[in-house]
């Protein structure tokens, strides 16, 4: 059993409550008996709202539910089945013009434009990388990756010929960006040869050279003492991109965290990267490295004045959605906290260490928390948040809009009323993005009983894809987010594939949004390069001008009408869900590990999270649901795909097979219930699932007996 302590009615685990008043609460002056009795307070007064949310999803659900199975087979007709979704309450009136209201907000999120990284905040070592990532070496980023269409390195040491294909892509790099007066980058003898717009020179740091296009610097790194800017007619050794802007320290969907003894880890991570002292030890090619947080970049003007830009991204921290509870805090009835009101209270409470100066670099210069809030279904459940952080500013003693928000756009209610949900939190919104992988599992889910879903591959190309990323943009636009906050475009999910990820995602600031999620920094570097290219805001007049689409192609449900896929095509189909779900559980289950790059069924790997394992879940579920396939398939595919998983990770020491282990393996069945029982999972999330069987395998391994049936 966990240790608990008493305050003010909640039982807080031990472990939790010291780190809490020993850690948090006395840097910021908040006495440990007032801050509990508010929080205790808070909770009560929220939590009974959570519960009566979770309760209209479930009546909206049901209420679709019947109307589809009302109607079987026929076409969606879209002004009845829009009447029908209006009379529910699941669409609502637009709000009308209006423009946000958020102030105190930095210049990264506003008025720039560059990549933003996601980082699990259970690990440490890539939490430091990620916060790090502000800066990034293109050199690095080409010779190391298959981004340059070179042949790869040879051998262990430098190799000048794939340095040399290096070189000169970062020169060509430099003609784009930095124009030259005359002349090429790749003739210049003198790092310091005049540009064509001389504004474009910033000044002089310890390394090299500093410059700007699209609002990013450009450091040029000049040390003819190393092997590159010895053999460099210029000197050259370098060339310094500012990358990730931006960072979401994730305690959602990339991290497995399911009791006191996880958040404990998770907030206490958020803290030190917060205070700045975080750091990691680790073993790397025989040698013992220590990683911590990378310092300011001085800067020399040409006036002589010093000016230090910020060495580290911008930090954002995504707390979780409004669905899960959490066992580390009990209320007073026994229940379990909800975990999105405990995010909420404690993120912000170590935040404000940096609101009130107390950190070794800072984080926010406007002094502002930045929270990211995945998973909202509508405007409703955005007030609630916007309520939810106007009591943590209370109870903090915080300036009313101190927190700001990040709307996830990635539920099909909010997709349908982005406008409403954008006014519920009209004085804190700073961030709007859109994510394919939750978006389409809450689309399967809320059509269930529609029909059919055509092929996952096929449903990136479907009609309501296209209209929700144009309509997520144009309605930000819209409504005053440009120059004030993020809209934001999903992840590259292959960080392997650095040549394809060059070609295709410079698609999205092409679309006007002025960030975009990558799987890494070195990911983050390559990006960077894309807005150099992609003046975003200069585009943004002429897509805010463009028609908004409208409702009738966003609720086009992706019903695969007449599909007679053959027996090859259907078990195609189940065993790639089910290589996917089975490569992504077995680790969160077995390892507690919620995001890493797993390889798919071709053997690519690929970075997953918890929203890859929605989409392949439902989409089974629906299979199953309307008879495309028999259970009898779907557990042959699993089998099968249990074998290919094992052998992809035989190479792990820690991981434990499910090949044969169909009834120990917990691991295999959490991915059992996950289909036979996706269905009936609220929205067709799958934490529900994975926490208990997650619990189950935890206690197991500490040899507990609280091994009941979920």
């Amino acid at each position: 059993m966990t240790d608990r302590m008493e305050r003010s009615g909640l039982r807080v685990d031990t472990a939790l409550a010291r780190f809490v008043e020993e850690q948090v609460l006395p840097p910021i002056g908040l006495d440990a008996a007032t801050f509990w009795s508010g929080f205790a307070a808070l909770v009560g007064q929220l939590a009974p709202r959570n519960r009566a949310l979770l309760a209209k999803r479930d009546e909206l659900q049901s209420l679709i539910d019947a109307w589809h199975m009302s109607r079987p087979g026929k076409p969606i007709d879209q002004g009845d089945y829009q009447a029908f979704l209006r009379e529910i309450g699941y669409l609502v009136p637009e709000p009308g013009q209006f423009a946000i209201g958020t102030t105190g907000v930095d210049p990264e999120i506003a008025t720039m434009a560059g990549p933003q990284l996601v980082v699990p905040v259970l690990n440490a070592r890539f939490l430091l990388n990620a916060a790090n990532a502000r800066w990034g070496s293109l050199y690095d980023a080409f010779y190391g990756t298959d981004a340059l269409d070179a042949a790869p390195a040879q051998g262990k040491g430098y190799d000048p010929v794939r340095g040399a294909a290096v070189i000169a892509a970062g020169r060509a790099f430099l003609d784009k960006a930095l124009p030259l007066a005359a002349g090429s980058w790749s003739d210049v003898e003198t790092a310091d040869a005049p540009l064509a717009d001389p504004a474009q020179y910033l000044g002089e740091t310890a390394k090299g050279r500093l410059y700007r296009s699209n609002g990013l610097a450009i450091e040029i790194v000049v040390d003819r003492s190393t092997e590159v800017g010895g053999a460099d007619k210029a000197g050259i050794a370098d060339i310094v991109l500012e990358s990730a802007l931006t960072t979401i320290v994730d305690l959602e969907d990339s991290v497995a965290a399911v009791d006191a003894e996880d958040k404990l880890a998770a907030y206490a991570n958020w803290l030190g990267v917060i205070r700045g002292d975080l750091t990691e030890t680790f073993e790397k090619g025989g040698r013992t490295l220590t990683r911590e947080l990378a310092g300011d970049k001085r800067v020399t003007l040409p006036s002589g004045e010093t000016v230090d830009l910020p060495g580290r991204s911008l930090l954002f921290v995504r707390n979780v959605g409004h669905l899960m509870t959490n066992p580390a805090i009990l209320l007073p009835d026994g229940s379990e906290i909800p975990e999105g009101i405990m995010d909420a209270v404690l993120t912000s409470a170590i935040s404000a260490q940096d609101v009130k100066g107390l950190t070794r670099f800072g984080n926010s210069r406007q002094g502002s928390i930045y929270i990211v809030k995945p998973k909202m279904h509508g405007p409703e459940e955005c007030a609630f948040t916007n309520d939810l952080f106007d009591a943590v500013e209370d109870l903090l003693g915080l300036d009313r809009h101190t927190i700001k928000v990040g709307v996830m756009d990635e539920e099909r209610r909010t997709s349908a009323n982005l406008a409403a949900c954008i006014h519920a939190v009209r004085d804190r919104i700073v961030f709007i993005n859109t994510g394919f992988l939750d978006r389409t599992g809450d689309e399967i889910h809320t059509s269930m009983r529609a029909g059919p879903m055509i092929r996952k591959s096929a449903i990136k190309g479907s009609t309501w894809i296209a209209a929700y990323e144009r309509r997520n943009v144009a309605i930000g636009l819209a409504h005053g987010l440009s120059g004030v906050a993020q809209i934001g475009k999903g992840m590259w999910a292959a960080p392997d594939m650095m040549s394809d990820m060059l070609e295709q995602k410079i698609g999205h600031p092409r679309t006007g949004a002025n960030t975009a999620w990558v799987p890494s920094p070195t990911a983050a570097t390559l990006h960077a390069m894309h807005y150099h290219e992609v003046d975003v805001f200069g585009l943004r007049g002429e897509i805010a001008e463009g028609e908004i689409p409208g409702l009738d192609l966003l609720l086009q449900v992706p019903l695969a009408q007449g599909a007679n896929w053959s027996e090859d095509e259907i078990r195609e189909e189940l065993d790639n869900n089910a290589q996917g779900l089975l490569g992504y559980v077995v680790r969160w289950i077995d390892q507690g590990v919620g995001c890493s790059k797993v390889p798919d069924i071709n053997d690519v790997g690929l970075m997953e999270d918890r929203a890859t394992l929605r989409i392949s879940s439902q989409h089974m579920a629906n299979w199953l649901l309307h008879g495309v396939c028999s259970e009898e398939q779907v557990m042959a595919s699993l089998k099968r795909m249990a074998a290919k998983v094992d052998a992809q990770n035989a190479g792990d020491p820690l991981y434990e097979p499910m090949a044969g282990n169909w009834d120990t393996s917990f691991a295999f069945r959490a991915a059992c219930d996950l289909v036979f029982r996706g269905v009936k999972q609220p929205n067709g999330y799958t934490e529900p699932l994975l926490h208990a069987w997650r619990l189950r395998k935890k206690a197991a391994m500490a040899g507990s007996p609280m091994l009941a049936e979920v």
